[in-house]
C-alpha cells in the first residue's frame, strides 16, 4: 500500500452522520467490513489448524509475531503515520492489544474444538451483546444509541440463531 493510501485510511475522521448522507459514501466501509469478515473466518481456520499441530500459545505467538512484522512494515511505509499522537488516546483504548490477544486465543482454542461456524457464531454473538451495552450507555466515548424494541427483537433472533447453529 502506498503511504498516501495509509494516510487517507488513518485520517478518515468524518462522522457517521456525514457519511450516511450519501449512500455511495457507505460502499467502501461496507466493502472493508466484508473483507474483514472474510479475513476473520480465514484467520480462525488457520489459527485452529496451527493450534491442533503446535498448541494454543504457539499458534497465538506465530499469529501475533507475523502480524507485528506486517504492522511494523505498514507503519514504516506510512512514515510513522499518526503515532506521535498516541498520548491523546484514552488509556483504556491502549488495552486493545490485550483484547486482541484474548480474541486470537479464544479463536485458536475454540475453532478446533467446536468447529469454525460454531466458534465464530459464539464469538460474533458475544460481540453484538457487548456492543449493544456499549452503545446503549455511550461507554468509552461512544455515541449513545438507546436499546429499543427493534434491537431487543434483533438480539432475541440472534440468540435463537446461535442456539440453532451451536446445538
Amino acid at each position: 500500500m502506498a503511504p498516501g493510501v495509509l494516510a487517507a485510511i488513518a485520517s478518515d475522521t468524518r462522522t457517521v452522520a456525514a457519511r450516511r448522507d450519501n449512500p455511495m459514501n457507505q460502499f467502501i466501509p461496507i466493502l472493508v467490513a466484508m473483507v474483514g469478515g472474510i479475513a476473520v473466518a480465514m484467520q480462525a481456520k488457520f489459527i485452529g489448524l496451527m493450534d491442533q499441530r503446535m498448541g494454543t500459545l504457539e499458534s497465538v505467538f506465530v499469529t501475533y509475531g507475523l502480524g507485528s512484522v506486517l504492522a511494523t512494515g505498514l507503519i514504516c511505509l506510512a512514515r510513522g503515520g499518526n503515532l506521535k499522537h498516541w498520548s491523546a488516546v484514552p488509556w483504556y483504548a491502549l488495552t486493545a492489544g490485550f483484547f486482541g490477544l484474548i480474541i486470537v486465543l479464544s479463536i485458536s482454542y475454540t475453532v478446533p474444538r467446536l468447529g469454525l461456524v460454531s466458534g465464530l457464531t459464539l464469538l460474533t454473538a458475544s460481540q453484538y451483546a457487548i456492543a449493544v451495552v456499549i452503545d446503549h450507555y455511550g461507554l468509552f466515548e461512544s455515541v449513545v444509541r438507546p436499546l429499543d424494541a427493534g434491537r431487543v427483537v434483533g438480539l432475541g433472533l440472534l440468540l435463537l440463531g446461535v442456539w440453532l447453529i451451536v446445538r
